[in-house]
């Protein structure tokens, strides 16, 4: 199953509130960015429908981004909304994962919200990444930059955390 990329930010910024960690946006879209890695690595399925596109901080879900942009480098102190069909309020966007998905996505918060937002940034831009391919593509026009999923599986499959 896939989720909204909205209910990951939530479950991101409610973890590390709990946790004492405030996270601005740009923090956020790196540690959603890689729950979604590590669901394509460890659980072989995505977990946000949606792509990422590359944007010159890393990989970024637009509609999450507008989100919270109003909070800038400052800790976001809302949650992420939606408007709901049947009355056309703007509601709190819940979350509820498997087992599996809530352990995997406890793991890779925890992990990645103790580094720094530079240190998220430098981790998304390694050379030959998913984000630095589309990026650096080599042609003057690549719409939407979008962030292939079969290219994150291909990076980071390899990579020493997938092995854990």
């Amino acid at each position: 199953m896939t989720y909204d990329g909205r209910a990951v930010a939530n479950y991101v910024l409610d973890y590390c509130e709990r946790k004492g960690r405030a996270v601005s946006n740009l923090p956020l879209q790196k540690i959603v960015y890689f729950c979604h890695v590590w669901s394509l690595t460890k659980l072989s399925r995505p977990l946000i429908r949606h792509s990422f596109e590359a944007w010159q901080h890393g990989p970024v879900l637009q509609y999450l981004y507008r989100e919270f942009k109003e909070f800038d480098s400052n800790p976001i102190k809302s949650r992420a909304k939606k408007i709901e069909p049947n009355t056309g309020e703007r509601v709190f966007v819940s979350y509820e994962f498997d087992d599996t998905t809530n352990e995997l996505l406890e793991q890779v918060v925890e992990f990645y919200s103790r580094l720094s937002a530079y240190e998220l940034v430098a981790l998304t831009h390694v050379k030959g990444g998913p984000w630095d391919v589309v990026w650096h593509h080599g042609g003057r026009v690549n719409p939407g930059m979008k962030i292939d999923n079969g290219e994150i599986v291909r990076f980071y499959s390899k990579a020493p955390l997938a092995a854990q």
